[in-house]
């Protein structure tokens, strides 16, 4: 039995790496019977055929955490990237990966791609809203290689998921990190300023770090938030309305036509940037319209 870890699947084969290498395998049918579906990312042992040199999972480890999009498990580390132009920055969008990734209690990390198409006020103005919501805020360009270094510290012993929209630079930034990734990288449509999908599938990729791994991962264009039950959820996935809200005058208190609301009043003051908290607005909005049906 040799253990390792699974690093892609596609169609019902999946390829774990060990220390003997890497081993095309299918799962026993014991899993399927209990409703387990293997992930990338899974610690597991494997039961190779001498003969043809392929194997069975015998054993998947307890998870430390699982994605259900992109579907990924044990990862520690989330980077969440936009660009700041071609494609221009989607800060709806960006929050809505935000929300996700701290539904699972991820390390979280903001990465704003392409600076070299920007200036430094319009970069700055990013970071600043960012910085105030708790994140930590990397800026790249790899074209310039700006940023690449302290990309790399971030990246050291995590599993890392690079998640976000098509056409923002996670497949360039990868390949920047380690060229003989040699990802497939596509072109921003000049009509909808949005990229193509180039990332057909989830896979695991080993830096060259000690236990480093990273995941690219297929872009997406909308996220649902259905998982959050109750409205006053939605205010625990933003850090800095979390900071505040238990100083509000009312237990429950949605931030939005409460009195003494000190969400609102820090609004006020600057220090929740308005940008996040009309998404905020606009979120607990939907989740409203979604109860009333």
């Amino acid at each position: 039995m040799l253990e390792g870890i699974i690093i892609k699947g596609i169609g019902g084969f999946y390829y774990v790496k060990t220390e003997k290498g890497i081993f095309e395998c299918r799962a026993r049918g014991v899993f399927r019977e209990k409703n387990i579906t293997p992930l990338v990312g899974d610690k597991v042992t494997i039961r190779v055929n001498e003969e043809d040199n392929t194997g069975y999972i015998e054993e998947i480890f307890e998870r430390s955490s699982q994605l259900i999009r992109p579907p990924v498990a044990n990862v520690s580390q989330a980077i969440i990237v936009m660009s700041i132009k071609r494609p221009n920055i989607n800060y709806w969008l960006l929050d809505r990966f935000l929300i996700m990734a701290e539904r699972e209690g991820l390390n979280i990390c903001v990465l704003i791609n392409k600076i070299d198409l920007a200036s430094e006020d319009e970069i700055k103005e990013v970071e600043t809203i960012y910085t105030k919501a708790l994140y930590k805020v990397l800026t790249t360009s790899t074209k310039t290689k700006e940023g690449i270094n302290s990309l790399k510290e971030v990246l050291k012993n995590n599993i890392t998921v690079f998640a976000g929209p098509s056409g923002v630079g996670k497949s360039s930034l990868l390949n920047t990190l380690h060229p003989d990734f040699k990802l497939k990288t596509g072109a921003v449509s000049k009509k909808v300023d949005r990229g193509n999908h180039t990332t057909r599938h989830v896979e695991l990729l080993k830096m060259d770090m000690e236990d480093t791994y990273v995941l690219d991962t297929p872009g997406f264009s909308s996220l649902s938030l259905d998982f959050i039950k109750e409205e006053v959820e939605l205010g625990s996935y933003f850090r800095e309305i979390d900071k505040y809200r238990h100083d509000c005058k009312f237990t429950g208190c949605l931030h939005h036509k409460e009195p003494n609301c000190e969400v609102k009043r820090q609004v006020e003051l600057g220090n929740i940037s308005k940008q996040r908290y009309d998404n905020y607005l606009q979120f607990l909005e939907e989740l409203k319209s979604s109860r009333r049906y």
